[in-house]
């Protein structure tokens, strides 16, 4: 990790855990093990990753097998930000076999899910290690988990941007077609922000980018740039702006996009299609 990780408000965690735990449990609960396990029955089990990959997630996976039964005694062996191994053993669980066996799916999606998310970035965060340039994320999250998936990034060596539409000013092609140019949505913008706001705006062309310096936005987005305007655009800039390259990104353009000199890449695929790292409850009945 590049970074200390921030941490997830236990309460934001919890109700999410809550919310999936009641979709899952229904209307009567996990009556198929109701209907197999003995009520009285105890079993400890071991998480165990199946790949290798950066673990992200370990705190809703706990909440998930707390909130199923307070009973749980649970060992944590790896932390989030961690690489592990296949055969690596993330936690050890021990409490009631019923409970284990009904929070265990919303354990394992939460877990798996940012792990893969954090898996995906560090491969990316890896390509481009040798230069200034992050990679960071974008708004294209699953609905509801935002907050989770841009933890996960941070624990892949990412960084975030923006969290929603309110912590920051991003104009892009069809605020600037409204607007009218770029220049006047950028000066409307400076206007109505507060002193702590960031402006930023996504330009498609260098002659776009020369105009958008003009107006002195904080950041400028360059979308769907190869590495020759991108490093062209750097030079124009001069340090005015931070630079952010967008647009298609993937691990086999990133590096050389990368090194045009830009400050930043971003890419939705880190939240939006990054695999599921596989990760397993082994049980052993005690």
């Amino acid at each position: 990790m590049t970074s200390p990780l921030p941490e997830l408000p236990r309460l934001l965690v919890d109700e999410a855990v809550k919310a999936a735990l009641l979709e899952d449990f229904g209307r009567a609960g996990d009556i198929t093990s109701q209907a197999t396990i003995p009520e009285d029955a105890w079993a400890k089990a071991s998480l165990v990753s199946r790949q290798h990959g950066v673990l992200a997630g370990i705190d809703l996976m706990i909440s998930a097998f707390c909130q199923s039964d307070p009973e749980f005694l649970l060992e944590i062996h790896e932390d989030d930000g961690n690489h592990i191994e296949p055969g690596s053993v993330v936690a050890t669980i021990e409490g009631p076999a019923r409970a284990l066996l009904s929070a265990e799916r919303v354990a394992l999606n939460f877990l798996g899910h940012l792990s893969g998310i954090a898996t995906a970035t560090n491969l990316f965060a890896r390509k481009i290690e040798h230069t200034k340039c992050k990679i960071v994320c974008t708004r294209k999250t699953t609905p509801g988990l935002r907050a989770f998936e841009k933890y996960a990034v941070r624990c892949g060596g990412g960084a975030n941007h923006r969290f929603g539409l309110d912590d920051a000013i991003l104009i892009k092609d069809n605020h600037i077609a409204v607007a009218g140019d770029v220049v006047t949505a950028i000066s409307r913008a400076r206007d109505f922000a507060g002193h702590l706001v960031r402006i930023e705006v996504e330009v498609d062309t260098l002659d776009q980018m020369r105009d958008a310096l003009t107006a002195k936005p904080d950041v400028i987005m360059l979308d769907n740039m190869g590495p020759e305007l991108l490093a062209e655009a750097v030079e124009i800039n001069q340090g005015q702006a931070i630079l952010e390259a967008s647009g298609g990104i993937n691990l086999d353009s990133v590096q050389a996009i990368a090194e045009s000199g830009v400050d930043l890449v971003s890419t939705g695929w880190i939240t939006h299609s990054a695999p599921v790292l596989d990760l397993g409850l082994d049980i052993k009945i005690g």
